[in-house]
């Protein structure tokens, strides 16, 4: 079974903390039989004899118009991300694919308005390796983006595009969904901009599947296709639930999105400081199974069992020690690890709690401060890295021989060529590399490397390259 990011491995033990009629013709009537009793009819609750009956055009018309209306209001805070990055981007091919010669990849995600003066929330392995980030608005502006940052622990991200007054999305509480309910999932897959599908919202609290450090989703069967990453599963009202992340397989009807509480948590933290930092108490955990608390005297689903306390954390620094069973949390009853490590991040760091311990069959309460859980480092996006000076396109360029021209199938004359490119550079995220012939520059065949520079004095040039059997063109523009 693959799992896709819109690109299984199972933990079922460890993890780290942090859902009559009359007849045609009169015939004699035949003796009556003696009277039976009375039979009385089972009473059946309103609701119930309602559900039974055939559902009515007007009923069906009704919940379609609920569908609508829910695309009507949510599409306006949904946007198209376009994505460049280099060939054999490994977080955008997994989710996009690419075709033909093209020197670089280009994928289709989705994202939500966050904010009106343009804040989008999206996935981060919709960004991750971009060169470029575009966005294409409702209304059909296109509007190149900036990363604002990103939480590869909950693969969100934020971007920011040069806008005022957008559209920005409601969000529900996730925490008060309910399974079975009606779902919408409106985004891009496979770049078919503003696609909706419907599902109801299957589960709860899934994890365990590997793909994240923090894995808390919402599990729905509305289509989801490469493509609606970033993109919202919303309520019938219109708010956003959950931010549609991966999918399970092809066509399989398993799609999971974050909790709109977790990303909203995410997103403000991204847009105040750029980074995320969530709350942590220094404990390896995981579910107490029926073995283990048959053979420690408990119920199994009492609690999170602690298996390791890490040296100098607020755990230590509290007295726990491993073969401890977290119960609760500021009050709040924990049966797994999973709900331990939820209840633990949507708490501020430095707020002093509460827990419930369970020990040696003694029931416990100790006070723990939640500190800042250690974070590895987000590496900056190509887009971020080092670019080219304003003045130059990044590229440089120098003269094949005739005989270098010759052995790459060329007529045998001085022809230019790509020596080095500056990383980042408009050249770069053209997509140019090391090594590319150079056989026409703004419809000059056969230009040399002198005939290169003298189009590139107004900051563009239109080329076309070839690279080993494939020709292509480019525009490298300075930006």
């Amino acid at each position: 079974m693959a799992l896709r990011h819109l690109a299984v491995h199972a933990s079922t033990a460890l993890c780290a903390l942090l859902l009559a009629a009359s007849p045609a013709h009169a015939q004699p009537r035949a003796p009556a039989p003696p009277a039976a009793p009375p039979v009385h009819a089972p009473q059946v609750p309103q609701a119930q004899r309602a559900a039974q009956q055939p559902q009515t055009p007007a009923e069906a018309r009704k919940l379609s118009d609920a569908f609508v209306q829910v695309a009507d209001r949510v599409s306006p805070s949904v946007v198209q991300i376009d994505v460049t990055a280099r060939e054999e981007p490994d977080a955008v091919m997994k989710l996009f694919g690419r075709g033909g010669d093209s020197p670089i990849a280009r994928g289709t995600g989705s994202g939500v308005v966050f904010t009106p003066d343009g804040a989008i929330l999206t996935n981060n392995h919709v960004i991750e390796s971009a060169l470029s980030i575009g966005v294409r608005l409702r209304d059909g502006r296109f509007l190149p983006a900036t990363l604002v940052g990103r939480d590869p622990g909950t693969d969100l991200a934020v971007i920011r595009v040069d806008a005022k007054g957008l559209p920005a999305a409601r969000f529900a509480d996730s925490d008060a969904a309910r399974v079975g309910e009606w779902v919408v999932a409106i985004g891009s897959p496979f770049g078919l901009g503003y696609s909706v599908t419907t599902g109801v919202l299957s589960a709860k609290g899934r994890g365990g599947l590997g793909m994240n450090v923090i894995e808390d989703y919402l599990q729905t069967d509305a289509s989801i296709n490469p493509g609606n990453s970033g993109g919202p599963l919303c309520d019938l009202e219109g708010r956003v639930l959950g931010v549609n992340t991966m999918i399970v397989g092809r066509g399989s009807g398993i799609g999971f999105a974050v909790p709109s509480n977790m990303a909203r948590r995410v997103a403000e933290q991204l847009l105040r400081t750029g980074k995320v930092e969530r709350a942590w108490i220094g404990v390896g955990i995981q579910d107490l199974t029926p073995e283990l608390a048959a053979a420690m005297r408990l119920d199994a689903g009492a609690g999170a069992l602690v298996n390791s306390v890490n040296p100098d954390g607020p755990a230590q620094r509290s007295n726990l020690k491993p073969g401890d069973v977290i119960a609760a949390v500021d009050g709040k009853a924990v049966h797994d690890g999973r709900e331990l490590i939820r209840e633990v991040i949507a708490r501020e760091v430095g707020k002093v709690v509460p827990l419930e311990v369970l020990r040696e069959g003694k029931r416990y309460t100790s006070q723990i401060t939640l500190a800042a859980r250690p974070e590895p480092r987000a590496d900056a996006l190509p887009m971020q890295r080092p670019a080219t000076p304003p003045s130059g396109l990044g590229l440089t360029v120098r003269d094949l021989t005739a005989e270098q021209a010759a052995a790459a199938g060329l007529r045998p004359k001085p022809i230019a060529a790509v020596a080095a490119l500056v990383p980042g550079s408009a050249a770069d995220r053209a997509g140019l590399k090391a090594g590319d012939v150079i056989v026409e520059v703004d419809g000059h065949a056969d230009p040399t490397a002198v005939h290169v520079q003298e189009a590139a004095r107004d900051g563009q040039i239109l080329v076309r390259l070839k690279r080993k059997t494939a020709s292509f063109y480019a525009v490298v523009k300075r930006q």
